[in-house]
């Protein structure tokens, strides 16, 4: 239940961003989700795609550092509380949080959200106890 993040380090200069995702794009790679932290010098972009291995690959082939990871993907209420809720249960199982970021794609009346932690399979098992929706990327594709 859990799918694959890439995470890509990007330089803080013009364009470089844009060449980034028209490679993706070229090489027939969608982005279903995305974040960017960035840093005086570089920015790191963390997104889901529909093909992890091949984009990972293709960024390094034309020069940037890719690497992959695995996270979360819990779909919850778009709603006063519904990441409150999450972030709770994580909480409640002593769970470390390393960051969030959100997708475009979900359903009416929810919201997805990718989720880092230190320790994803303890993290599954309790969002699922706790009835929430943990997706794989099969079930993202389907938004």
């Amino acid at each position: 239940m859990l799918v694959k993040q890439i995470s890509v380090f990007v330089e803080n200069t013009p364009g470089r961003l844009a060449t980034l995702t028209r490679t993706l794009a070229d090489h027939g790679i969608n982005i279903a989700a995305s974040s960017i932290a960035d840093t005086m010098d570089f920015g790191i972009l963390r997104c889901i795609v529909d093909d992890p291995e091949k984009a990972a690959a293709v960024l390094k082939e034309h020069g940037f550092t890719a690497s992959t990871t695995r996270v979360l993907a819990v779909e919850l209420n778009d709603a006063p509380g519904g990441l409150a809720d999450i972030l709770e249960y994580l909480s409640e199982g002593e769970l470390d949080v390393e960051y969030v970021y959100s997708s475009v794609r979900s359903r009416p009346g929810k919201a997805l959200i990718l989720v880092k932690v230190d320790d994803p399979e303890k993290a599954v098992d309790i969002l699922q106890k706790k009835g929430a929706s943990v997706l794989c990327w099969n079930d993202i594709k389907k938004l």
